[in-house]
């Protein structure tokens, strides 16, 4: 078997260690791929957003199965490129990927379905939103509509502040083309929660669920982030809870798409906040989240290769459906200084020899190899999970791991899980 992942980050490399430990002789290409990935697979220097060029590689290497990581390949069209040309490949079209890449799609095709969510409004002019901004109590959501790398959600103290950042992000180009149309919603009171899928466009089989921790310092404070940790299992969450959402979310999502045309295949996240009315949806994504991703795939009981393959063939699932859980998994995020704002790159990344094991993995998001020395290279360095009996063991074993990981101006949250 041959198989390609698409992407270079931490859930790119925790995808390619997973398909790895499923498929141990199978040849596994990643583009573009980082250092840490080096280990298990073939880097190739294709970037995530030259679809042509990765379907060129597919037809060459006669790849068996294309996965795509990030979010920004699928709304641009990569499944439906290799697709054209007969390609293997596991991901939602770029039709059904608006899930993601256009909050106000998603927002509208909630309301059309009745999908327990925020209420919200949808603006393209800065002038329209201010009648809505005061009907909310604070604090008030905004969001850009687009795809912002997970920096698009301003929550914000005030009506004044709203006002402003909306004037930011329509007017003042904040976010660039990702924000030529806002979301503002009333806030979600509650614990978040975010639930996985995998979907052949009808049925949706549940995968493990997490918790991320988005903002930037400890409490749950400082600017949200593209997530500084997450843990898995939830304790508190109840299958009874996972098939409500199947049901009520998930269900009628799908069955919405594939009616327009655009059936959903692939992996489905689903982030709520449990509020004290209930799970409401926070959003929509179209692939495994990250960090989530670094603990959902460890925890997973079941290869999940077959079923990859199935989607991509367009079969279904039939009746797979994968064990729960019987460990704990937790991946504190290892940030440059400065993220998510300006941060420095070249920072020399030092890990310790013998630091890896079955029970710690570390998941490289943002380094580089330099001269031969591992360097720091985007604004989340590394992710580093642990895996134990317990979520208290899982925890000790990633933070104690991180502090002996070193590089200049390394920031990370210390109360991940708690």
């Amino acid at each position: 078997m041959r198989f390609l992942v698409v992407g270079g980050g931490g859930r790119e490399h925790a995808i390619a260690d997973r398909l790895r430990r499923d498929a141990p002789d199978a040849e596994i290409l990643a583009a573009p791929g980082n250092p840490g990935m080096a280990g298990i697979a073939e880097c190739v220097p294709i970037d995530a957003l030259d679809l042509e060029a990765l379907a060129a590689l597919a037809e060459e290497r006669l790849i068996d199965l294309a996965v795509v990581g990030p979010e920004v390949p699928l709304a641009a069209g990569i499944v439906d490129l290799f697709q054209a040309r007969g390609l293997p490949i596991f991901g939602p079209l770029r039709a059904a990927a608006r899930l993601e890449s256009s909050k106000a799609f998603a927002k509208r095709l909630m309301r059309e379905v009745g999908v327990p969510t925020a209420g919200f409004g949808i603006f393209t002019e800065a002038g329209q939103a201010g009648a809505h901004i005061e009907d909310l109590a604070p604090p008030i959501v905004v969001k850009a509509s687009g795809l912002a790398a997970g920096k698009g959600v301003i929550i914000c103290g005030t009506a004044a502040e709203a006002s402003r950042t909306v004037g930011e992000i329509l007017d003042g180009g904040r976010f660039g083309d990702a924000g030529r149309e806002v979301v503002i919603e009333e806030y979600l009171e509650g614990e978040e929660l975010s639930v996985f899928f995998i979907t052949d466009g009808e049925r949706a089989i549940p995968l493990v669920s997490a918790r991320d921790h988005k903002r930037l310092l400890e409490g749950d404070r400082g600017p949200n982030t593209g997530g500084m940790g997450a843990f898995a299992p939830v304790a508190e969450v109840e299958s009874g809870l996972v098939d409500r959402v199947q049901r009520s979310v998930a269900e009628p999502v799908l069955e919405a798409l594939a009616a327009s045309g655009s059936p959903y295949r692939g992996f489905l996240y689903v982030g709520l906040v449990m509020t004290a009315d209930g799970p409401k949806v926070l959003e929509f994504n179209c692939r495994l989240g990250d960090p989530e991703a670094q603990v959902v795939l460890p925890l997973t009981r079941a290869a999940l290769v077959e079923p990859m393959l199935a989607i991509a063939r367009g079969e279904g699932l039939s009746d797979w459906r994968p064990p729960a859980p019987d460990a704990f998994a937790l991946v504190t995020v290892l940030a440059s200084g400065g993220y998510p704002d300006t941060y420095r790159t070249g920072m020399e990344v030092l890990i310790p020899a013998g630091l890896e094991s079955d029970s710690l993995r570390i998941y490289h998001a943002g380094t580089a190899s330099r001269d031969g020395r591992l360097v720091t290279a985007g604004g989340r360095v590394l992710g580093v999970t642990g895996i134990g009996n317990s979520l208290e063991q899982a925890r000790t074993l990633s933070q104690t791991a991180a502090e002996a990981i070193q590089f200049e101006g390394k920031h990370w949250r210390r109360d991940i899980g708690s």
